[in-house]
């Protein structure tokens, strides 16, 4: 709903511009012209002027907040961060904030906040204690993490920010009210889905497109309320506020002019290791300089709170791995108390200035809005993808280090397999012992241990900079260390397999043998059971000549032919950028009883496309494999493009989190980069007859660039750093598998399209069967041993709508454990 307003907001003049009640991101995407003019000392933005007396009916109220942004990994590995800096951090926080109540700071990761807790003693964690209760400390978000928001699958972004809240109720009691989110690389709706969920009000966003920053700061709508897409009320909005300038430093957070700005950041001072780019360096406070270094002070301020439409002004200080030593907290502080005490004590300037926190300003900003009968618009979208300046956007990270995203997947599917697991174990011991207490010879708190380390492993790896594939090559290491924890196998074993899921499915479960003669009977009825030896491969470009004959045909018309018997023209093709000739290369063409594929090798890529001849989901559409080496190319991509006759003309769907479809729209008016999108688990082209879907076990980048098309980035390699401080490219490469099912339905309903559109159900028990594949255990071959029985904790099928998120035991002081379900409705997302 669109209506126009007049507001003064530059020049000195009245402009007339559109001011939006409630609005979606696509219709701001096709509104913005995408250009980028010199705004000035604001960049990005335009010149921003006052006159003077808007503040002497409402004094401007400012809050400054002291941050320090800690990266659990990035540069350093966590442990690294942590023992040269965070701890420094943290340890001084306890004193400096001490020495004055008006001092304040927020923190948000929650994986070093407990780390540190755990290395001090009862007197400094009551002094914490103290801080927290008093409101000087406050932590925000209460994440293990600050998540990447386009790679991670919401229920890796639930468990983190569970281990999070779960470990501040158990030791300061609190629960996080605000969320502080400056650092991830565009933003999705999902998480404020879940921080609602999980009873935050308010939230701060940062790294979004400049044009789309500009466009709110013109419009006074960098604080919104954001609605889920399907919501038609207001029961899901939350609360953010959208910071209107470059980055998150005290040079783009005072004001539009970071010249300015930088002089005051007293980190910098003459004489320390950091100084302003701009070369104009801050000056200490002092009677003589204080009303001229007020006033051009204020003016900042004054210009900053024109792009809002409340006179309540939130301004952060910090950046990243701040207040280290205890001179920058002195410097910081001291200097800052001093032009504080300057403005309240000129009541003609109209501002009252004060150190604060995130709860300190949303409820001055509450009460404020609700003083002057002031409404905020409502918003619905995404902030995908995200360009930091001119044609710089991020969208390869949404592919980086594809080996680490099908890990982090994998270790998510087994992580809450066992959460299952253990959690229907524990409540059995419950039942037959009566008093909770453990059966010998079960080692339940070791296991409850490992469980422990592999959720707080998987939170870690949510970081924005551990699952983008953002980090340098010895923390990528250290990630993926943690990521595959070491297995002790049985010397000899049998197998077991375990549904993770709530319905009833028939399965192709493959396992490595190392005979032919491998037989496979049933536990129970020691009858044998319909197998398939597959095919054996020497090489990933190799197959065994001894079992297999490799033939040389059009792959391309074979790939039609199977589709086609699923009623679909398609063609796989791959380009690097350009398309490979699949003429000259050699395929494997095999017809089973419980699946026919047909396998290509190519240079840098192994293509597999299988049909399963099962009844369920699974019979109905095709699984593409593909294996990927890039390690001999520079700077290039591989490409998987599917070609079908779906007309959707330039728009179609890709999923947020593996939760929620959104509509994309490919844009002439963005470069290529701009138009690939992040995919966790999904995405489909539609047009009045039919509907395409393709699957995914891992999250990669997505685009639609032509009518028809899907196309997906499975690996990329670059040689040089993109100059944003990683001071590296990404060549650590390695063979990757990447898996998807290839989905096409008839619509019901004909044409109409509906602004909001979810997954088929049948897509989504294709995309569960993905994302929790069943779990083959190994257990040792004893005769001593009675036979496994089928173990059946559901006597029947869940509704097919309906999916058990998680079955996850906590630790409770009063009793040995609890068990906590989390469901998540399908039909409601």
């Amino acid at each position: 709903t669109f209506s126009r307003d007049q507001i003064n907001i530059a020049g000195g003049a009245l402009v007339g511009i559109v001011i939006w009640l409630r609005a979606s991101l696509l219709d701001v995407y096709d509104l913005l012209p995408f250009d980028n003019p010199d705004g000035g000392v604001w960049k990005q933005g335009f010149e921003i002027s006052y006159r003077g007396d808007e503040w002497a009916e409402h004094p401007l109220e400012l809050f400054l907040v002291p941050h320090s942004h800690n990266d659990p990994g990035w540069l350093k590995t966590f442990d690294g961060y942590y023992q040269d800096q965070t701890r420094h951090i943290l340890d001084n926080m306890l004193v400096k904030l001490g020495e004055d109540s008006r001092r304040k700071m927020i923190w948000a990761e929650i994986s070093y906040f407990s780390k540190w807790w755990n290395s001090i003693d009862e007197q400094k964690r009551v002094l914490v204690k103290r801080l927290v209760e008093a409101g000087q400390l406050e932590l925000v978000t209460g994440g293990w993490v600050m998540a990447d928001e386009a790679n991670s699958h919401y229920f890796a972004m639930l468990d983190q920010l569970i281990e999070g809240h779960q470990w501040l109720q158990t030791h300061l009691g609190v629960k996080p009210s605000n969320s502080w989110a400056i650092d991830p690389f565009g933003h999705s709706p999902s998480m404020t889905y879940l921080l609602k969920g999980a009873g935050l009000t308010n939230m701060v966003v940062q790294r979004i497109h400049y044009s789309v920053k500009k466009h709110f700061a013109q419009q006074q709508t960098l604080e919104f309320r954001w609605r889920q897409s399907w919501d038609s009320s207001s029961r899901s909005d939350i609360m953010c506020h959208m910071m209107p300038f470059y980055s998150y430093d005290v040079p783009h957070t005072c004001g539009p002019n970071p010249a300015v700005c930088c002089q005051f950041d007293f980190h910098r001072l003459p004489g320390g290791r950091v100084f302003c780019p701009w070369r104009i360096p801050p000056e200490p406070i002092t009677d003589q300089n204080i009303k001229e270094r007020a006033l051009l002070l204020l003016d900042q301020y004054r210009q900053k709170s024109r792009l809002f439409r409340s006179s309540v002004l939130l301004v952060p200080l910090g950046d990243d791995f701040r207040f280290v030593e205890s001179r920058e907290w002195d410097a910081q502080f001291d200097n800052y108390q001093k032009l504080f005490d300057y403005f309240n004590q000129h009541p003609e300037l109209h501002v009252r200035a004060h150190f604060g926190t995130l709860s300190d300003y949303f409820t001055a900003l509450q009460r404020r809005l609700s003083t002057t009968g002031t409404t905020l618009p409502t918003l619905q979208g995404d902030f995908f993808t995200y360009a930091d300046r001119d044609d710089h956007y991020w969208s390869g990270y949404f592919t980086s280090r594809p080996f680490y995203k099908r890990l982090d997947r994998t270790l998510e599917s087994t992580l809450r397999a066992t959460e299952i697991v253990f959690s229907l174990t524990m409540a059995e011991m419950r039942r037959f012992r009566g008093d909770g207490r453990l059966v010998e010879g079960f080692p339940a708190q070791e296991h409850f241990q490992r469980l422990i380390s592999g959720r707080q492993n998987l939170g870690l790896f949510q970081h924005h900079d551990a699952v983008a594939g953002t980090a340098r090559d010895s923390v990528v290491i250290d990630y993926g260390t943690r990521l595959l924890l070491p297995v002790r196998q049985p010397d000899s074993s049998s197998v077991v397999v375990f549904n993770p899921t709530e319905q009833f499915r028939t399965s192709v479960v493959s396992i490595v043998v190392d005979s032919p003669d491998a037989r496979v009977v049933d536990a129970k009825t020691s009858q044998p059971m319909a197998t398939q030896i597959s095919a054996v491969w020497v090489e990933p470009s190799q197959v065994s000549a001894e079992v297999f004959q490799v033939k040389d045909r059009l792959l391309s018309s074979l790939l039609i032919a199977v589709v086609s018997s699923n009623h679909l023209s398609c063609v796989s093709s791959f380009s690097s950028p350009s398309l490979l000739n699949f003429l000259l290369w050699p395929f494997l063409y095999i017809i089973g009883p419980i699946f026919s594929d047909i396998t290509s090798c190519f240079k840098h890529f192994t293509h597999t496309v299988r049909v399963f001849h099962l009844d369920g989901h699974a019979g109905k559409s095709l699984e593409i494999s593909n294996t990927v080496d890039i390690r001999s190319e520079v700077n290039r991509e591989l490409v998987m493009r599917l070609v079908s006759d779906v007309a959707s003309s330039n728009r179609f769907y890709s999923d947020l989190n593996g939760f929620q479809m959104q509509q994309r729209r490919t844009l002439e008016k963005l470069p290529l980069q701009a138009n690939f999108y992040p995919m966790s688990s999904s995405s489909f082209l539609q047009d009045s007859t039919s509907r395409l879907s393709l699957l995914s076990a891992q999250s990669q980048a997505v685009a639609s660039l032509r009518s028809g098309e899907l196309e997906v980035v499975l690996d990329r390699r670059l040689q040089q750093d993109d100059n944003r401080g990683l001071g590296q490219g990404v060549t650590d490469n390695k063979l990757t598998a990447s898996l998807y099912h290839l989905l096409l339905e008839d619509r019901v309903g004909g044409a109409q399209v509906p602004s909001v559109d979810h997954l088929s159900l049948l897509a989504h028990l294709a995309s569960l069967s993905l994302c929790h594949p069943p779990i083959t255990m190994a257990a040792p071959t004893n005769t001593e041993v009675p036979k496994l029985h089928p173990f059946l904790p559901l006597h029947s099928s869940l509704p097919c709508d309906i999916h058990l998120l998680n079955l996850r035991t906590l630790e409770d002081p009063q009793v040995s454990y609890d068990v906590r379900c989390y469901w998540s409705a399908i039909n409601k997302c």
